[in-house]
């Protein structure tokens, strides 16, 4: 994927990291950083938080929060970029957070809403997006626009 190459080229010229939060995308995103030559002076790591305990133990998402509006709003993808951020004390964090469905919850309804948040030491930017492609389609360009939002919103 072209937004990975130019990612990790852009970070390791300026000797800045990056750090990964994924819950809806399940590593993928991580996976497509290590897939390129030299991600290794760049990537960190990432942490796959699937189960509300993962986020609230390791990330420091509030469990209030989880509890009040589930996984999938603007508030935990926010709360994702910067709890890995600071845990793995990188320069740069990626969130995702979503329903990549194909089945809803009562929490989570609406299949492809999925948000992604970037975050700095400076800010925290997020944007949700709302897809309507399969499972894997909507995975894949959650990868995409998180890689996007860190090139465009987060790093100016």
């Amino acid at each position: 994927m072209d937004e990975a190459k130019s990612v990790v080229f852009r970070l390791s010229a300026q000797g800045k990291t990056l750090a990964t939060a994924e819950s809806c995308t399940g590593g993928m995103l991580g996976e497509l950083i290590t897939d390129v030559p030299g991600a290794s002076a760049v990537y960190l790591g990432g942490v796959i938080s699937y189960a509300y305990a993962v986020k609230t133990t390791l990330l420091g998402v509030d469990a209030a929060l989880l509890e009040e509006k589930g996984a999938v709003c603007a508030e935990v993808a926010i709360q994702m970029a910067q709890g890995v951020r600071v845990l793995l004390r990188a320069d740069y964090a990626l969130a995702t957070t979503g329903n990549a469905g194909p089945g809803a919850e009562p929490k989570n309804p609406n299949v492809g809403e999925i948000f992604i948040a970037c975050a700095s030491k400076e800010k925290t930017v997020c944007k949700r997006l709302a897809l309507t492609g399969g499972r894997e389609e909507n995975r894949a360009e959650a990868c995409r626009q998180a890689l996007l939002l860190l090139e465009e919103g987060c790093r100016g």
